[in-house]
């Protein structure tokens, strides 16, 4: 199989017997939650710090917002950190998989779960600390036909994230743009719409794959 044909399809790759393979991949909890893990240490990263005040994150707990949650991988790990979490994911399927790992949680009033698109989140403006989004936010353009609706569609949401967002909230978001043209359309998308931040690749030469996008609210 080609690397173009292992790429997942959304929604696809994550209805029915898909979603039950993905949750039950020991691999893929195990990458989940490494990467969620590394998310928090960008989410107190000292170089959004030099862009703020240095103690925006003693106000504990942060409500923050799980943005393509899953099934729960990472929305396991953010209540294990003892944050208020709201996760958030468009496919019943996988949202279905986190209501039953809630179930077992002992701390599970910290989460609530929303049934909902990236693109329109139902929430309201000024009530969340502190966003994540792991291996998701690039499958929030799926639906453009365009080029030109790509870009419509990264800068709505951007500033719908900005308006949801608590003064000096940060945004930490792991994806995989297919190119830098991907990648600038997306780092644009948030520049432009009141945020400031950095762009993080593990290959600084990598033209794709993982990615990480650091941001703070100005």
């Amino acid at each position: 199989m080609s690397k173009h044909d292992s790429t997942p399809k959304f929604p696809d790759s994550y209805l029915g017997n898909n979603s039950l393979d993905y949750d039950s991949s020991i691999w893929m909890e195990r990458n989940q939650k490494k990467t969620t893990l590394l998310c928090l240490q960008y989410l107190y990263d000292e170089r959004l710090d030099n862009l703020e005040k240095s103690d925006f994150l003693k106000d504990e707990p942060s409500f923050i917002l799980d943005l393509g949650c899953g099934t729960g991988y990472s929305t396991e790990i953010l209540v294990e950190r003892g944050f208020k979490v709201v996760g958030i994911d468009v496919l019943h399927d996988m949202i279905s998989k986190v209501k039953h790992k809630k179930n077992l949680m002992t701390n599970q009033n910290n989460l609530e779960l929303i049934l909902a698109d990236i693109n329109y989140l139902p929430l309201r403006n000024s009530s969340i600390s502190h966003a994540i989004s792991i291996s998701a936010y690039n499958f929030i353009t799926h639906r453009a036909e365009s080029i030109r609706d790509k870009v419509k569609i990264a800068h709505n949401t951007a500033k719908n994230l900005h308006k949801m967002l608590k003064p000096d909230g940060r945004v930490i978001i792991e994806f995989y743009p297919k190119d830098d043209n991907e990648l600038e359309m997306f780092a644009s998308s948030f520049n432009t719409n009141g945020f400031n931040g950095f762009i993080v690749k593990q290959n600084p030469n990598q033209k794709s794959g993982q990615t990480f996008l650091l941001l703070k609210k100005r």
